[in-house]
């Protein structure tokens, strides 16, 4: 593996100087690239200097350099984790033999599919969130959300790389319809639903980041035990960034309602809208439409595809290596399933559960995110709990796509579900009410009525620093 290069058109430590051909051709999407975020980026902000993150290296003191930089200057580069010599497949049919560093013929477009999916995320919540910076609640806010915007910009060139690399001409044409398709377009829409729907404003941004980031982190890490080395190598990177979208998050939420809180106990009638806050309820109402739209990009429950992907070595369970048995041959899941109209429980082959078994790591995890939010609304004093909702509820794939259930899980008709909607998601009225929370504050140290300071600054700096130089 090459030193990263920084005075390369493009930083990579994959010595792409080293393939004369890909690095033209990288050359060539370079400016296309550039065109689409200055079209499609943070609107409104591409001159300013931000203060950001910029990998130049996958070493620790390398991977995270700080510095102003204006955003269409930022270094987005090429990152794979160092290759392990000697590296195996965990698991699959292939269990124990050696990985493959080109993708083999027969699984050709499976593995095509699965990295034009990936890659589809990352340009598409760029996109969905290009209007933020307009009403960023502080300068800190707002720098969050660049760093978010620029490190999806990155991801995106990982993908590209490898469509680039191992799939010739297709992969080539791959990676211009990647700079094609619009979120929210009649047309040409992103490949994911939930990469379709609005982000109008910050606190389904910050839901956004929580949920839809999150089940990111649990693709991405299943596709970093793939027994394609360059695809496993490259989402092992991506996941050293993909925790700061999360902590955007999580971490805004906690602020929104630690904020509501402290309002709810100033206001007489105990309601943070009069004092210009957020109440509790509504935020419910967000994180139940925000975790349901990330659930469904897990997939259907039973899926063959699953299967294929899994025998085939491409794409394994969380964290493989803490399960003893690899092959899962005979191997059950238990699970609900919808049969005749009724939930059973019931095993299922777990090759075909394979959605399913990453899906409840995932919700384990949103679980543990939700708990800090409780933990500081019962520090605050206030009596009430933010609950996920049911994995039934609002679902538009798999099973559960068919019938409809309440949060907590009850079955219901269509008729029920249409009159109770506004009970349980966001209404036209929420929809208004927030936007008409959302004026920026650009003044450092400041920050909107509706959400509490962090804890702290931004590496190490103080609240108050310049985080976006106006």
């Amino acid at each position: 593996m090459g030193n990263v290069l920084t005075d390369e058109k493009i930083p990579n430590n994959v010595n792409l100087s080293g393939d004369k051909r890909l690095q033209r051709a990288l050359e060539a999407w370079q400016p296309a690239f550039i065109d689409w975020w200055k079209q499609m980026g943070p609107l409104g902000w591409q001159e300013r200097d931000i203060y950001l993150r910029t990998a130049v290296s996958v070493e620790t003191d390398g991977w995270a350099h700080f510095d102003h930089v204006k955003m269409p200057d930022y270094r987005w580069g090429i990152f794979l984790e160092p290759k392990q010599e000697g590296r195996t497949h965990g698991f699959g049919d292939l269990y124990g033999q050696p990985v493959w560093d080109e993708v083999p013929g027969e699984f050709r477009n499976l593995m095509k599919r699965l990295i034009v999916t990936q890659g589809d995320t990352e340009p598409a919540s760029v996109e969905q969130q290009r209007d933020l910076g307009a009403t960023a609640p502080s300068l800190y806010d707002l720098r969050n959300l660049f760093q978010v915007n620029v490190e999806e910009g990155r991801h995106l060139w990982a993908m590209v790389y490898l469509l680039h690399t191992y799939f010739g001409r297709d992969g080539r044409e791959e990676a211009e319809e990647l700079l094609a398709r619009r979120s929210g377009d009649a047309d040409k829409p992103r490949i994911l639903g939930a990469f379709n729907e609005p982000t109008s404003h910050w606190l389904s941004f910050f839901m956004f980041t929580m949920f839809t980031d999150r089940d990111g982190k649990y693709q991405l890490s299943a596709l970093a035990e793939s027994g394609f080395d360059p695809l496993a190598r490259t989402c092992r990177f991506m996941l050293t960034e993909e925790a700061h979208h999360m902590f955007v998050g999580e971490s805004g939420i906690q602020r929104v309602v630690k904020r509501s809180c402290e309002l709810m106990k100033q206001d007489p009638n105990g309601d943070p809208r009069t004092l210009g806050g957020i109440d509790l309820p509504t935020v419910q109402k967000y994180a139940n439409l925000w975790y349901s739209l990330s659930l469904d990009l897990f997939g259907g429950e039973v899926s063959s595809n699953a299967a294929d992907a899994f025998a085939a070595g491409i794409k394994g369970r969380y964290k493989e290596d803490r399960y003893d048995e690899h092959k899962l041959v005979g191997s059950h899941f238990a699970m609900d399933v919808l049969e005749a109209g009724k939930v059973v429980h019931k095993d299922i082959p777990m090759r075909n559960a394979l959605n399913e078994v990453l899906r409840t790591e995932y919700i384990k995890d949103c679980q543990r995110g939700v708990d800090r939010w409780n933990k500081t609304i019962k520090d605050e004093g206030v009596d009430f709990e933010i609950k996920l909702p049911s994995p039934k509820f609002h679902r538009q794939i798999g099973m559960w796509s068919t019938v409809q259930f309440t949060p907590d899980g009850q079955m219901i008709d269509a008729e029920t579900f249409a009159k109770r909607r506004g009970e349980w998601l966001p209404t036209a009225e929420d929809e208004t009410f927030i936007k008409s929370l959302m004026h920026p504050v650009y003044e450092r140290g400041k920050f909107a009525s509706w959400i509490a300071p962090p804890g702290k600054g931004i590496n190490g700096l103080p609240g108050d620093f310049e985080y976006v130089r106006l």
